[in-house]
């Protein structure tokens, strides 16, 4: 089930949104190669969040296998820098796209209900707030983290509060088969969320690398409270009106 498109005008360009989507993209051009083995896994090591290192849990110089060839030595500098760097970087190009399409179908309409400034702080602090919720589920892993789905989880969790009855368009593969369909957002943010948090809920006391599901939760709930201190009232109800407007023309 993939969202492809909203029924939810901008009442402004995008432009904090736009600028993160090119901001994950230089990330992935420049800091991590296009996904080349040595970029990859330098970004990764270097750059990702890994908590047993960031809380010191880890003793200096322990080795950590990514993948043949691929190994981090942690432990040798001050990380507190990689809450916010990890959630620039990407393990792939699937997860890199995967990541971006879903800010740009959310982030643009939680945009427009707090303004440019308010947002870039608004994405920033939801970030920083799902990596420290996979921090405190998984203090002592030495697995880094990366991906900037926990900053878009909050984008999500805001989005749902703003905007629950909005239609989404959403695409459904069954094997070779492909249809679409629409659900309103609270029913399809709300599914997304309890998948999250099912799949976290089993991961506890796992071992292992894989997605970072207490990063989606945390990112969503803070989403979902900070947007309501954070959006502009009279944007919002401007917003609302205008989608009003458009459901009964």
């Amino acid at each position: 089930m993939f969202p492809y498109r909203d029924d939810n005008p901008t009442l402004r360009t995008p432009v904090v949104t736009f600028l993160l989507i090119a901001a994950n993209v230089a990330a992935w051009a420049v800091v991590q190669g296009f996904g080349s083995e040595l970029g990859l896994t330098r970004s990764i090591c270097e750059l990702g969040l890994i908590p047993g290192e960031l809380l010191g849990r880890v003793t200096p110089g322990t080795q950590v296998q990514l993948g043949p060839g691929a190994t981090c030595v942690l432990g040798q500098t001050q990380t507190w820098h990689t809450v916010v760097t990890s959630m620039f970087l990407h393990g792939g190009w699937m997860h890199l796209l995967g990541n971006l399409w879903f800010l740009w179908v959310f982030g643009n309409n939680v945009e427009d209900s707090m303004g440019r400034g308010r947002y870039l702080a608004f994405y920033l602090l939801c970030g920083i707030a799902a990596a420290l919720a996979q921090v405190a589920l998984d203090p002592a892993s030495t697995i880094p983290m990366v991906g900037a789905s926990g900053a878009i989880s909050g984008v999500m969790g805001a989005y749902v509060l703003l905007y629950p009855r909005v239609r989404v368009h959403l695409l459904l593969f069954l094997f070779i088969y492909i249809t679409t369909f629409t659900l309103p957002a609270w029913a399809m943010l709300g599914y997304w969320f309890l998948i999250q948090l099912v799949s976290g809920a089993a991961t506890i006391g796992a071992e292992g690398g894989g997605t970072a599901f207490w990063a989606h939760v945390g990112g969503f709930v803070a989403g979902a409270i900070l947007i309501v201190f954070m959006q502009d009232r009279q944007l919002v109800a401007r917003h609302r009106a205008i989608i009003l407007d458009r459901m009964y023309a």
